[in-house]
């Protein structure tokens, strides 16, 4: 049976998920988590926690799920030591270079890929796997067939969100909080950009639609047919920023359906919702995968608004309402309603009551009109019952006890669980019965006494001497010695960290920093060829994710691990700023690999650059061959839902141009060949009068989409000039050589 993992951002949830079924746990810690939001965890609480899990048979997995810089990889490895000394069992990373340091130094600790890495076809499984990871985390946009197809392909473990919040974005491939709100989704702070609300205007007839919430996911929900998914090895539940009432309550549902469970279905809209979709995994209909009226909790419906009189409002109910449920009345604008916990009820009569199913009086400030529905976002009587179901024991585990005792000996106690065995004795010697003796129902009474432990009593055999005595304190004792000793045993461990090998990278001499160009149309295409750019990326560009792969030739621009793999034996490959490279060792791994160049994430500075360059250096012994983008409208967000097709006019972005627009700046929308869109900034990048502030940089990108001929032209020009001037300067001072024959630095 698959496995089915739970959430957990803070310990309550964390029990709540082991009662009700999880058959292991992911955590975020206090640092490296792509939830930073979350409560998360410190070593010593992790430490804990993960022993209590593993008297439990329930897994341990650490979220690391962050892109690393530079100055962070050493404290990231450390953490890695520390988790390997508890004994967790696995990480969740996005960064190659912690990839690499688990899989190299570790054989007790699992490297699972995060679904931030958008794993989503067979050859990227097929690299990673190559690097020694166990578990891929596929993307959310993987469907059901293709799974199949990896399973009978690939001895991978294959894990998949079944339930929860979705990005709309291809994950790790949304840039918009980091570039917006200066709060990185890749390091785990991401401000939600989706959840605003957004309107599509139509540039080419200058049309606006109306404001929605244009890319708000619906929340994910495969349970009616997850039957379809046996194939996976693990089904994961969003929600490391979810109340412990709500794991509690997903992780049973879930566990119920997975068991064979009779199962309450109205119990699944108790919980946090933002109405539900069956996701790409189970081909949802890309237009029906958002909900354009609401960003969060739905709830649901319980009835509609039948009379307003001043601040008294008569509600109609269909589903019962109880006193301190939280209900919200829904209005007629986006973006606008009414919500608010029921202190007080009362009937037809105006008198108070506790609960009703029929018609009941409230007394609000807000404004409302006849006929808004009304929906329940907090059932007080449901999350009464779920909290009840922590902390406790979901599943006991069975235990056989032996008892031999004799009088003038000690008495002996055995505990056999699975292959273990453990034997403890008294030092109380047993004594002749004065009056009467200890009987069998005596020590099974005793010994089945296991509430506090993780174990129930299966079989007990009992070889003790008729008329023997022994205090009853001391047969509690001896049992609580025994289960002790059984928990020390089972929590027993031992790891070794390896001696890593050193990665084997090519040799690169010291870069002076040239010019490459990727541009979107013939007309851009001729003017840097009539510049004399040689490095173009245009027909030769394979994306991250929702790959069609052609035979092509050349120096191709690979936005994934999957191109990577695809392309390794055939093509020279640069990788694209999708990898989200942001520190020397993931570069040296991408080189090991046979990549060429790495163009850098644009989320890192020129700091950073500089610490990774400085780094390989004195690590490798030669730079790096790396890009960075200079110049450009950057992509804020690749998805697979296309606002056109949500709005009924696929098709009509090939005959017009659209923008979405905030309360703040207005967005181009690149649609592709492959019907996903990617969200322009608003902004355009351009670094030109920084560049001398960037060391060992191999190529500056210059990235065009809408830019003329006659401006690519201005624009290559600038840059080339400013290059020259400082390839000039700096070849001169690099023949400058001190004495003890080391290249000075170059000016800053």
């Amino acid at each position: 049976m698959s496995e089915l993992l739970a959430p957990a951002g803070n310990i309550d949830a964390f029990y709540a998920a082991i009662s009700n079924g999880a058959d292991a746990i992911y955590v975020g810690l206090n640092s490296f988590s792509a939830r930073a939001y979350a409560n998360n965890f410190d070593i010593d609480t992790l430490k804990l926690i993960t022993e209590y899990a593993h008297l439990r048979n329930v897994k341990v997995f650490v979220a690391m799920n962050t892109i690393l810089f530079e100055h962070e990889l050493n404290m990231a490895f450390k953490t890695v030591d520390l988790l390997a000394s508890i004994n967790i069992d696995a990480i969740i990373v996005q960064d190659l270079a912690l990839l690499n340091y688990i899989t190299s130094h570790y054989n007790t600790i699992e490297a699972h890929i995060s679904t931030q890495v958008g794993i989503d076809d067979l050859d990227g499984i097929k690299l990673v796997k190559s690097l020694g990871a166990k578990r891929v985390v596929l993307a959310r946009e993987v469907n059901v067939e293709k799974i199949k197809e990896f399973k009978k392909n690939c001895k991978i473990q294959l894990e998949t969100f079944i339930h929860g919040a979705l990005c709309v974005s291809y994950s790790g491939n949304c840039f918009m909080s980091g570039l917006l709100g200066m709060r990185s989704g890749n390091r785990g702070r991401c401000v939600g950009c989706c959840r605003k609300i957004y309107t599509l205007n139509n540039k080419t007839t200058n049309k606006t639609y109306p404001a929605s919430y244009l890319f708000s996911m619906k929340d994910l929900n495969v349970s009616n047919d997850i039957n379809k998914l046996k194939m996976v090895d693990s089904f994961k539940i969003e929600g490391r920023m979810k109340e412990p009432s709500y794991v509690a309550g997903i992780v049973r549902y879930y566990r119920d359906i997975l068991d064979g469970n009779k199962t309450n279905t109205e119990h699944i809209y108790k919980n946090f919702q933002r109405t539900f979709t069956k996701g790409y995994i189970l081909g949802e209909d890309p237009k029906d995968i958002v909900n354009s009226l609401k960003p969060n909790n739905y709830g649901y419906l319980i009835g509609k608004v039948i009379r307003v009189a001043g601040k008294k409002v008569t509600i109609k109910l269909n589903k019962p309402v109880c006193q301190n449920d939280q209900i919200r009345i829904e209005t007629n604008k986006v973006g606008e309603e009414v919500s608010f916990p029921l202190v007080k009820i009362y009937d037809q009569q105006g008198r108070l009551i506790n609960e009703s199913d029929n018609i009941i009086n409230i007394e609000i400030k807000e404004k409302v009109e006849v006929g808004n529905l009304v929906y329940k976002t907090k059932d007080i009587k449901y999350l009464n019952e779920i909290n009840k179901t922590y902390p406790k024991e979901f599943k006991r585990l069975p235990i056989d006890i032996i008892v031999q005792g004799s009088v003038g000996k000690p008495l002996i106690l055995y505990i056999k669980y699975e292959t273990y065995s453990i034997k403890v004795e008294s030092n109380y010697i047993i004594e002749p019965a004065k009056s009467k003796g200890i009987t069998d129902e005596n020590f099974k009474d005793l010994l089945s006494k296991l509430n506090d432990t993780p174990y129930y009593l299966d079989n007990i055999f009992i070889d003790f001497e008729s008329n023997a005595f022994v205090p009853l304190k001391i047969i509690s004792s001896l049992k609580r010695d025994a289960i002790n000793k059984l928990n020390n045993e089972r929590l027993k461990f031992s790891f070794v960290k390896k001696d890593s090998k050193k990665l084997i990278v090519p040799s690169y001499d010291k870069p002076y920093p040239t010019i490459s160009v990727q541009v979107s149309n013939d007309e851009q295409y001729d003017a840097c060829l009539k510049m004399g750019i040689t490095d173009i990326y245009y027909d030769n560009i394979v994306p991250r994710n929702n790959v069609n792969y052609r035979d092509l030739y050349g120096n191709l621009l690979v936005g994934g691990l999957n191109g990577v793999y695809h392309y390794k034996d055939t093509n020279t490959i640069t990788t694209d700023y999708s990898l989200n490279v942001v520190n020397s060792k993931s570069v040296a791994l991408l080189h090991s690999l046979g990549v060429d160049k790495v163009t850098l994430s644009y989320e890192i500075n020129k700091d950073s650059i500089n610490d990774l360059v400085d780094n390989y250096l004195k690590e490798f012994d030669t730079y790096p061959n790396i890009e960075v983008i200079a110049y450009g409208r950057l992509n804020l967000m690749v998805t697979k839902y296309c606002p056109l097709r949500k709005l009924n006019m696929c098709g009509d972005c090939k005959k017009n141009q659209y923008t979405i627009k905030d309360d703040i700046a207005e967005f181009p929308i690149k649609f592709n060949n492959d019907c996903t869109i990617t969200i322009l900034n608003s902004k355009t990048l351009n670094l030109v009068d920084d560049l001398h502030l960037i060391n060992g940089i191999s190529s500056y990108r210059l990235v065009f989409t809408d830019e003329s001929k006659d401006q690519v032209i201005n624009i290559i020009k600038q840059f080339q000039y400013k290059l020259n001037n400082i390839n000039s300067v700096t070849k001169f001072f690099d023949n400058q050589k001190d004495t003890r024959g080391h290249f000075n630095k170059e000016i800053q």
